[in-house]
């Protein structure tokens, strides 16, 4: 049985920043089998909206001079572990989460450890959401979720049909259209004005990503209100325009409603008769029942302020949507979440007297921002 002060719980973004200012006696775990499969098994073409500057995480800036690409962005929280020297064990997956007396107990593929403190940075986007009807369409029509997508060469020939009109399934496409005939269903969720890649969208990026880290928060009106209104309609598009759907030949139908005689029907009742593919980008949802705590509300989620779990003493959550502003499950956003927490843990210490010192990060002279 291991003994560790705080285990956290995932080395995606969320969790390496987490270790970062922990500084000691902590261990992250990580279900992959490398830093950066969180990424790695995303769709080939993914390429991040930020900046380098808004797409580091602290201590390191990413080297690439323009928003880094899925492959990039994997390799570069690889180099964070290493740069860091942070105590990441890969290839272990948690599988279950209880207390045991006064203690956490992370049970694992490869041996279990007893914590103080927990934070859970995994989980968040894991399992996708279809709609119940896609159990009812024929056999013979090839389905694939946006996380399951890699490339087009997954896509049967024929019609290709996108469910779901925002960021990844605009992104998918685009993509798909190149070499297949392509409609796209669902609501316009709105569309970010300027070109992001354009010397005008890297002028205004900092003033974007001010608003979206400092305003537009849960502490604010204006903040919640956004975060209300994000949660119901989504996120805007915010590289790919309407105007470049109806450019590359993307068939823009209705709402996805039902199934008729094995094939997708629309709001207005149209049959797509030839669809030989669909790409559902409808979303996902957490995947957290390895957690064995009295922690989730009615819908799933788990109750909090700012990630500190209003339930459990010593429990934290980081990478959580909205988390506390619309920035949290950005790279930009987990580093002040993330400082937050650890600043919360260190102020309430739950030490068990018989717990030897567990692993520590090489010796770091890392500032903790205190804002």
């Amino acid at each position: 049985m291991n003994r560790v002060g705080t285990v956290v719980i995932g080395a995606g973004q969320a969790g390496l920043a987490t270790g970062y200012y922990l500084r000691d006696d902590f261990v992250v775990l990580e279900a992959g089998e490398r830093v950066g499969d969180c990424w790695r098994q995303r769709y080939d073409s993914l390429r991040l909206f930020s900046l380098p500057r808004y797409s580091s995480l602290p201590g390191l800036r990413i080297g690439t001079r323009d928003c880094p690409t899925r492959d990039e962005m994997a390799d570069y929280l690889e180099q964070y572990v290493v740069h860091h020297k942070l105590p990441v064990r890969t290839g272990v997956r948690v599988t279950r989460l209880s207390r045991d007396d006064d203690e956490f107990l992370v049970e694992t593929t490869a041996g279990d450890w007893r914590a103080d403190q927990v934070v859970v940075a995994a989980g968040m986007h894991s399992t996708p959401r279809r709609p119940a009807f896609a159990g009812e369409l024929d056999p013979s029509i090839r389905q694939l979720h946006s996380l399951e997508y890699r490339n087009p060469a997954q896509l049967a020939d024929g019609t290709v049909l996108i469910v779901g009109a925002a960021n990844s399934g605009t992104d998918i496409a685009l993509e798909a259209v190149r070499t297949h005939r392509t409609l796209l269903a669902g609501r316009h969720p709105g569309q970010v004005p300027i070109d992001i890649d354009s010397t005008v969208g890297h002028l205004f990026t900092p003033m974007v990503m001010f608003l979206f880290k400092h305003v537009l928060t849960r502490r604010t009106p204006m903040g919640r209100k956004a975060i209300a209104n994000a949660l119901r309609n989504g996120m805007p598009l915010t590289r790919n325009k309407l105007e470049h759907l109806d450019a590359a030949g993307i068939e823009r139908v209705g709402r996805i409603e039902g199934v008729r005689d094995g094939r997708p029907v629309t709001a207005d009742g149209d049959v797509l008769d030839d669809v030989t593919t669909v790409v559902w980008c409808t979303g996902s949802d957490p995947d957290h029942g390895w957690i064995d705590l009295p922690v989730f509300d009615a819908d799933g989620w788990p109750r909090h302020e700012r990630g500190v779990s209003t339930d459990i003493p010593g429990l934290c959550f980081v990478g959580l949507d909205f988390q506390y502003a619309i920035a949290s499950a950005s790279v930009q956003g987990v580093d002040r979440d993330a400082r937050f927490l650890v600043k919360y843990l260190r102020a309430h210490p739950r030490p068990h007297p018989g717990r030897r010192p567990g692993p520590r990060s090489a010796d770091r002279a890392i500032p903790v921002d205190r804002r």
